[in-house]
């Protein structure tokens, strides 16, 4: 079951679903700009355009671009120049979230606080000696 939202584009009053983010109004827009996306891309020139410049021959958004690879309308496997950013340090990629060098270094980072988590329950376990000199 939706709920009621504004939209974020034009700020009219829509049930938000799973499967939309706007309102019809917008959705139809949207429509419209993959289809010009989608005509672009499906000429043989255009197969090895970059992203910027699919948004300089189509006038379509970045975003809404982005949008549509991250939703899987626009399929990177048929397109190999075509890529989103990292959402960590915005390296252009082909898949995930993340970049294989974040990927590394959050695991890396981890792994640091996992060792240092058991020095921690290490130094807990041994037993307090205290001596008193007087």
């Amino acid at each position: 079951m939706g709920e009621l939202a504004n939209c974020p584009k034009c700020n009219q009053l829509f049930l938000q679903t799973q499967f939309r983010s706007v309102c019809d109004a917008c959705f139809k827009e949207e429509e419209k700009a993959y289809e010009t996306v989608y005509q672009f891309l499906r000429k043989r020139e255009n197969r090895q355009a970059h992203l910027h410049e699919v948004v300089e021959g189509t006038g379509v958004s970045e975003g809404l671009i982005l949008k549509f690879i991250r939703n899987g309308r626009i399929q990177l496997a048929n397109f190999p120049n075509l890529g989103y950013p990292c959402e960590k340090c915005g390296n252009p990629i082909r898949e995930d979230r993340l970049c294989e060098s974040c990927k590394k270094d959050i695991h890396k980072q981890l792994n640091q606080l996992e060792q240092e988590e058991k020095i921690s329950e290490r130094n807990k376990e041994k037993p307090q000696q205290s001596t008193y000199y007087s």
